[in-house]
C-alpha cells in the first residue's frame, strides 16, 4: 500500500479546481447528457412560455402586450377558482393519503406471515395507468348503472348517508353533483396514492430503532403514548419529504380530473392546471394560457426548494438545546391557520371531512386503548389476540377498498355484452367469456397501441436510466461548484405541470417535423422521467458507505472504475426502482400523447382507450379487458421487483 493513492489536499489543487471544486471535469462529464436534455426540452421550453405569456394573439399574429396577461388574472374568477380548487384538492387528499398511509404502514409493520403480499396488493393502484383508475372509478361511481350506489341502497347505508345530510339526495350523482364531485375526485386520488404513502412510511418505521419501544415500554408508556413520543419523531422526517413531494404531484395534477369530470359540474373540480389548458389550448390563449402556469411556478419551487433543503440538511441539528415557547407554539400556529384557511375554501367538505377523519381516530384510539388495557389486566397473550383481530379487520376493510375497483374490472372483462347492458350478475360473470377481448381486438387497432407504448415506454426509459445513472452518482459523490443549484433545477423540472410544457414542445416538435411520430414521445417523455429518476438515484448513491469506494481508488482504481465496479453493482435495487417508476410513468403518460399524436396508429394505451368512448356511448366491456392487459404486465413487473423496488425507495426516496 506503499504506493497507494491518496486523496488530494487542499495545498495540492489547481486555481481551476480552487474555484469550480475538485472533481469539476468529471461532473461536467457525468452531467452533460441530464444538462442538455433539461435544458433543450425543459429550461428553453419555459424560457419560451415567459415570452408567450407576455403576447396576445391576434388573428395570425402574437402582439406583445407587456404584462397584461398577468393583470387580467386578478380580476378572473376562473383562475381564482382553479387555485382555490387546487388548494382544496391537495390538502384534502394529503390529509387522508397521511392518515390511511400511516395506518396501513403501522399494520404492515406489526403482520409477521403474508407481508409481502399484502404489501403487493397495496401497490396495484399506484401502478394501474391513470386512465384504468379513472375509468373504473368513473364506472362504478355512475348514479344510474354504478355498483357503488346499488351496494349502498342493498346495505341500507346510502339512506343513512342520505338521513344524515352528508349526501343530498338518494341515489346520490358522485361526479356529477356539483356538492360531491370534489369530494369524488379527492377519493380516486386518495385511493391511488395511499400506497406510496405506505411505502415510505414502512420504509421509515424499519429504520426506527427497537430499543426505543422496549425503552417506552419499560417506562410503562402506553400503545398511545409509544406512538406519538417514540413513532411520529421517528417518522417525521419521512413524513415531511413524503408530503413534500406528494402535494406538488397532487397540486399539478390534470389527468386524473381531466379524464374523471373534465373540471365539472360547472368549475367545481377544475384545478388551476385545467384553466391554463382550457385557456391555451380550447381558447387559444397562449399567452393567458401561459401566464396562469407562471403565476402558479413560484409557489412549486417554494416547495422544491424546501424539499431539497430538507433532504441535504446536515444530520447534526442546527440549533442546540430544547427549544423556545415560539418555536413549541409554532407547528400549532400553522396547524390552526391551515385549518381556518380549508374551512374558509370549502365550508362544504369541511365538516363531511372532518367527521369522517374524526372517526377513523377515534377507532384507532380506542383499539391502543383497548389493547393497552388488556395487557395491563390480561396480560401479552389476551392484548395481542385483541390487537391481531383488529388487525385483521383493518387490513380485510383497506384490502377491499384497494381491490374492489380493480375486482370490478377484473369481472366486467369476462362478461358478455349482455350481462354488462343488462347488469346481470353483476359481481360474477355468468358464464365466463372471451368476448369482449375478441371484440377489444376487431373493432379497434388495441394491438398496435400497445406495441407502440412498449416501444415508448422501454425507449425513453433507457434513456432516462442511461442519463440518470450519471447525473444521481454525480450529485451525490462528485465534489463541484453548483451541485446544489443542479439539484434544484432537476426537481423544479420534474413538477413542472404538462400544460406549462406541451405548448412550447409542440411548436419545437412541429419546427423538427417530429408530431405524430412515436419519435415525438420517445424525445419528450424525459422531461418528467429523467429528473426524477436522476434525484432518486442521488439519494441512493448517497446511502452506499463511501468507505467502499475510498477502498477501490486506495487500490489503484480511477474515479470512473470504482465507480463501474463497486457503486453500480451496490445500486442494482436502486436501479430497478428507477427503472420500474420511469416505464411505469411513461406507460401510463396521457397529456403528451394526447396533443402531439392524432394518427390512430401511432396512439399509445391511453390515448387509445380514451378515444374508444364516443359522446354518451362507452364500451364498458372492452374497456375492461383493455384496462386488465394494460395493467397485468406493470403489475407483474412490480411484483417481481417489489423487494428492490421498497429498497430503493428506502434509500432513495426516504433517506434522501
Amino acid at each position: 500500500m506503499a504506493n497507494a493513492p491518496s486523496p488530494p489536499g487542499p495545498g495540492s489543487l489547481t486555481p481551476v479546481q480552487r474555484l469550480l471544486g475538485r472533481d469539476w471535469r468529471l461532473a461536467a462529464l457525468f452531467l452533460a447528457p441530464t444538462a442538455v436534455l433539461v435544458g433543450a426540452l425543459v429550461l428553453v421550453p419555459i424560457a419560451r412560455s415567459v415570452v408567450t405569456s407576455t403576447t396576445e394573439r391576434h388573428g395570425a399574429d402574437n402582439v406583445f402586450v407587456g404584462l397584461a396577461n398577468y393583470a387580467a388574472l386578478a380580476g378572473d374568477g376562473q383562475f381564482r377558482t382553479g387555485v382555490v380548487n387546487s388548494f382544496v384538492f391537495t390538502a384534502y387528499a394529503e390529509i387522508f393519503k397521511v392518515v390511511l398511509g400511516l395506518a396501513a404502514a403501522l399494520l404492515l409493520h406489526r403482520l409477521r406471515r403474508g407481508r409481502a403480499l399484502v404489501t403487493g396488493l397495496l401497490l396495484v393502484p399506484w401502478v394501474v395507468p391513470t386512465v384504468v383508475t379513472a375509468f373504473s372509478w368513473r364506472a362504478l361511481l355512475d348514479p344510474i348503472f354504478g355498483s357503488v350506489n346499488s351496494l349502498l341502497t342493498s346495505s341500507g347505508i346510502g339512506p343513512l348517508l342520505a338521513d344524515l345530510h352528508l349526501v343530498d339526495s338518494w341515489p346520490a350523482g358522485w361526479l356529477s353533483d356539483a356538492s360531491l364531485a370534489m369530494p369524488s375526485v379527492i377519493l380516486v386520488n386518495v385511493w391511488k396514492g395511499v400506497p406510496f404513502f405506505t411505502i415510505c412510511f414502512l420504509a421509515g418505521l424499519k429504520a426506527i430503532p427497537a430499543d426505543q419501544y422496549e425503552a417506552a415500554t419499560i417506562d410503562g408508556a402506553s400503545a398511545w403514548q409509544r406512538f406519538v413520543h417514540v413513532t411520529l419523531p421517528g417518522l417525521r422526517h419521512v413524513i415531511t419529504v413524503t408530503v413534500t413531494l406528494s402535494s406538488i404531484w397532487t397540486f399539478n395534477n390534470f389527468d386524473l380530473i381531466w379524464l374523471l369530470t373534465q373540471g365539472g359540474p360547472g368549475d367545481v373540480t377544475t384545478p388551476y392546471v385545467l384553466v391554463a389548458y382550457s385557456k391555451a389550448i380550447l381558447q387559444l390563449q397562449y399567452g393567458a394560457g401561459a401566464a396562469v402556469t407562471l403565476v402558479m411556478l413560484p409557489i412549486i419551487a417554494a416547495g422544491v426548494f424546501f424539499l431539497v433543503r430538507l433532504l441535504r440538511q446536515d444530520a447534526v441539528p442546527r440549533f442546540e438545546g430544547r427549544p423556545g415557547p415560539a418555536r413549541k407554539a409554532l407547528p400549532w400556529v400553522l396547524s390552526a391557520a391551515f385549518t381556518g384557511l380549508l374551512a374558509w375554501a370549502s365550508p362544504h367538505i369541511f365538516w363531511k371531512a372532518a367527521v369522517i377523519l374524526a372517526v377513523i381516530l377515534l377507532i384507532a384510539a380506542a383499539v391502543g386503548r383497548v389493547v393497552s388495557s388488556l395487557q395491563v389486566r390480561g396480560g401479552r397473550r389476551a392484548s395481542s389476540r385483541v390487537s391481531g383481530l383488529g388487525s385483521g379487520v383493518a387490513l380485510a376493510g383497506l384490502l377491499a377498498f384497494v381491490l374492489g375497483p380493480l375486482y370490478w374490472i377484473a369481472v366486467t372483462a369476462f362478461k358478455s355484452e349482455g350481462q354488462v347492458v343488462t347488469r346481470e350478475h353483476d359481481l360474477w360473470p355468468t358464464p365466463w367469456t372471451l368476448e369482449q377481448f375478441g371484440a377489444l381486438f376487431t373493432n379497434q387497432p388495441f394491438g398496435r397501441w400497445y406495441l407502440n407504448t412498449v416501444l415508448v415506454s422501454a425507449a425513453s426509459t433507457l434513456v432516462a436510466l442511461a442519463c440518470a445513472v450519471l447525473a444521481g452518482y454525480a450529485l451525490a459523490r462528485l465534489r463541484f461548484r453548483g451541485a446544489q443549484g443542479f439539484t434544484v433545477t432537476v426537481l423544479l423540472t420534474y413538477v413542472m405541470p404538462g400544460a406549462l410544457l406541451f405548448i412550447p414542445l409542440y411548436q419545437l416538435l412541429i419546427g423538427v417535423r417530429l408530431t405524430d411520430s412515436l419519435w415525438s414521445l420517445v424525445l419528450t417523455y424525459p422531461t418528467f422521467t429523467l429528473p426524477f429518476a436522476t434525484w432518486l438515484l442521488s439519494g441512493y448513491f448517497a446511502s452506499i458507505p463511501i468507505e467502499l469506494e475510498e477502498a477501490a481508488l486506495v487500490d489503484g482504481c480511477t474515479r470512473v472504475q470504482a465507480f463501474g465496479r463497486i457503486v453500480l453493482p451496490l445500486a442494482k435495487p436502486g436501479l430497478l426502482a428507477v427503472a420500474l417508476f420511469t416505464l411505469t410513468n411513461a406507460w401510463n403518460e396521457f397529456l403528451f400523447a394526447f396533443v402531439f399524436i392524432t394518427k390512430d396508429e401511432y396512439k399509445t394505451l391511453p390515448v387509445g382507450m380514451q378515444s374508444m368512448i364516443a359522446g354518451d356511448v362507452v364500451p364498458q366491456g372492452q374497456l375492461a379487458a383493455a384496462s386488465l392487459l394494460v395493467s397485468i404486465p406493470v403489475v407483474i413487473m412490480y411484483a417481481l421487483g417489489q423487494r428492490f423496488l421498497t429498497e430503493g425507495l428506502t434509500a432513495g426516496a426516504v433517506k434522501g
